[in-house]
């Protein structure tokens, strides 16, 4: 395999989603290809048919654009070594799976679900893995041509040994040696023609020239079996590179079914491609330094697929919160205006200089969802209680908040240019008249305004932004507020 060029690919099932350890194969894949020049490859693997969901492959293709990871070969693109939909290549593995029949590899197994469920019983009953009993293997030629002519349903089986050792090397983990007594003779092509994951694989890999496998550790114990295949033919094994999983937690595993979120959930959350994609790929990798944020390009060449972790990695939301609004804060303001547009109509229909929202919010958000939620007040006052008034660090109680307002008032009321900079210097003013803490005239104003407890700015910002006679307004209804209170 050395001095042969890299070739990697990403194998998903249509299944309606992309998982966020799909994404991480995907990526990882396409970043070991690319670090040395390689050629990224899509296939889908279709041959779970009952699985499969409509509009799937749609979003495969639509993940693999959206996030940059472009494929070099696939089913949309073309290429040397299609097709690149399995269901399209039944007859290569009828193929293959002949070949391995006439070389004592393989052989037809004709035993019909009641007799497998009733080894499966035994196997629990004796506390065992299952495995086949290889009651097929000995039929004659005659047997089986006679089965296969009177239409008997058959299933084709991998011949394992049941002595010895199979040993596979992995990229991280290692050497790693089973017992042959432990290895099924798992089914290769299934009764409906299609073949198991395992063998479409091995074959598709080969043919397909794949010089590097990313795959999740739930696959290493197959692998002495895929192993067993590639030396069945002759092929030389590509690497593996077994992935850790990623979890939740200490004990669970990232789940859809468990309401974790999917690629797609998390942009509809409000989270950016880019900052998805390197949170992602510092999901069991570490790049050797303290770097956290990359770009694509910078993953391609910094990526080395040594320094994957063989620990679980923890998906942390707070950490990835952090990582989005650093890319956020990284856009120009401009194009944060136009990603945050949407979220503004949501709840904003007044006349406001929402340019000036974009730039009070650019570097105070962290994901984009929750933007109607921190502007809302700016359409309309909240009912909100006296009790925002007192707060300890600002020294504010209903008496002083009383007394500030009422000072602030004229003053605001007088102001001739209704700009941050003057509605700031007077209230400042303001401040060294009274003699007091900056948040004891600021905490009251600011809860005037906005009616809540946290604003994405201050009490000058606000105002600013809701214009002069709706701020006032506000101010005065907050008077009347603390007057009910006295």
């Amino acid at each position: 395999m050395d001095g042969k060029k890299v070739r990697t690919r990403f194998a998903p099932s249509p299944t309606g989603y992309m998982h966020v350890g799909n994404l991480r194969t995907a990526l990882y894949a396409y970043l070991i290809a690319k670090h040395d020049g390689g050629d990224f490859l899509l296939r889908v693997e279709d041959t779970d048919q009952e699985r499969q969901v409509e509009g799937a492959l749609e979003v495969i293709y639509n993940t693999l654009n959206v996030t940059g990871l472009h494929h070099d070969e696939g089913p949309d693109v073309g290429g040397p070594v299609g097709p690149y939909i399995q269901s399209e290549r039944k007859p290569i593995y009828m193929e293959y799976a002949k070949k391995l029949i006439d070389k004592g590899d393989a052989y037809y197994c004709f035993c019909d679900k009641e007799r497998i469920d009733m080894l499966r019983q035994n196997s629990e009953a004796l506390n065992r893995p299952f495995k086949y009993d290889k009651h097929c293997l000995h039929l004659s030629k005659e047997e089986i041509d006679e089965k296969i002519k009177s239409g008997v349903p058959f299933v084709i089986r991998q011949n394992n040994p049941s002595t010895g050792t199979t040993t596979f090397e992995d990229e991280l983990y290692g050497k790693v040696t089973v017992e042959n007594n432990e290895l099924d003779d798992m089914i290769l092509l299934k009764s409906d023609g299609f073949p198991t994951y395992n063998f479409a694989n091995v074959v598709d890999d080969h043919l397909m020239n794949i010089t590097h496998v990313v795959r999740g550790t739930e696959y290493l114990s197959s692998s002495p079996k895929y192993n067993r295949l590639y030396d069945a033919f002759g092929w030389n094994v590509p690497k593996y590179i077994h992935c850790p999983p990623i979890m939740r937690d200490a004990h669970n595993k990232l789940s859809k079914r468990k309401g974790d979120a999917s690629f797609e959930d998390l942009l509809e959350l409000g989270y950016l491609k880019d900052a998805i994609l390197n949170y992602i790929a510092l999901l069991g990798w570490n790049p050797g330094t303290t770097q956290e944020i990359f770009n694509l390009e910078e993953l391609i060449e910094k990526f080395d697929y040594t320094h994957i972790n063989k620990a679980p990695a923890i998906f942390d939301i707070v950490k990835l919160r952090w990582m989005n609004s650093e890319y956020i804060k990284m856009l120009p303001v401009e194009e944060f205006h136009k990603m945050a547009l949407p979220y503004y109509n949501q709840v904003i229909k007044k006349d406001l200089d929402l340019m000036k929202l974009s730039e009070l919010l650019h570097t105070r958000t962290e994901v984009l969802s929750e933007i109607p939620g921190q502007i809302d007040f700016f359409e309309e006052m909240p009912d909100y209680s006296p009790e925002l008034y007192i707060h300890k660090k600002m020294k504010t109680n209903y008496e002083n908040s009383l007394v500030s307002l009422e000072k602030a008032l004229p003053i605001l009321e007088g102001l001739d240019n209704w700009d941050l900079t003057s509605i700031h210097d007077s209230m400042m003013d303001l401040v060294k008249q009274l003699e007091v803490k900056n948040g004891v005239v600021l905490w009251p104003i600011r809860t005037a305004v906005s009616g809540k407890q946290f604003t994405p700015g201050g009490a000058f910002e606000i105002a600013e932004i809701l214009g002069k006679e709706e701020s006032l307004r506000r101010i005065r209804i907050g008077i009347e507020k603390l007057k009910e209170v006295q």
